[in-house]
């Protein structure tokens, strides 16, 4: 039997009504897909049900690799390659000259981690020349809220009824479509 699914948004003027819709989307049992708003809303990830980002363990590697990187370029440029007799200090270990390479150590991980943080989170979110945006509804980047559901046929009236008594200022039902349910074949001894 095939099921249909709904995509529905709900567009509201305010965060406070669009958290108190999703609080009561979530208790009813609808997942919500998406939410686009035009700010940064404290305590929504948690709320819509988002996991922890990852990025912080992105930025530790990449800060890793840049301590690696600054490390192994000094190592190769001040005691293996051209050593230097600096006041009266020969550069004959690394470990004898560990005070004066501090600051190109720190600077290397600061830029290796910022930077490909950056790069992840650019890739990651497909903010690339020539992507098409995912923002559902252009308004959202200026002064509305948007819930995104995409919801089967129980689910789809009582998220209407939800987000029309929590304040939502439209509620669109955008596309309506079959899924098909996949067939599994048994094996016949």
């Amino acid at each position: 039997m095939a099921t249909n699914k709904h995509i529905i948004h709900g567009i509201f003027g305010d965060e406070v009504p669009m958290m108190e819709a999703i609080k009561k989307l979530r208790a009813s049992g609808i997942r919500i897909k998406d939410v686009f708003s035009p700010m940064p809303v404290h305590g929504l990830d948690s709320l819509i049900g988002l996991p922890r980002t990852r990025i912080a363990i992105c930025a530790f590697i990449y800060g890793l690799t840049g301590l690696g990187l600054a490390t192994l370029m000094m190592w190769y440029m001040m005691i293996s390659d051209w050593p230097n007799d600096v006041g009266g200090k020969p550069n004959w270990q690394y470990y004898f000259n560990i005070p004066a390479f501090i600051p190109i150590t720190f600077e290397s991980t600061v830029f290796c981690a910022a930077h490909g943080m950056a790069l992840t989170y650019f890739l990651r979110c497909w903010l690339i020349p020539g992507a098409k945006a995912k923002n559902p509804d252009p308004r959202t980047t200026d002064d509305k809220f948007l819930v995104y559901l995409d919801l089967n046929d129980d689910q789809a009236k009582k998220a209407e009824i939800i987000l029309t008594e929590n304040g939502a200022e439209e509620v669109n039902q955008i596309k309506s479509y079959v899924v098909e349910p996949k067939y599994i074949l048994e094996e016949t001894h």
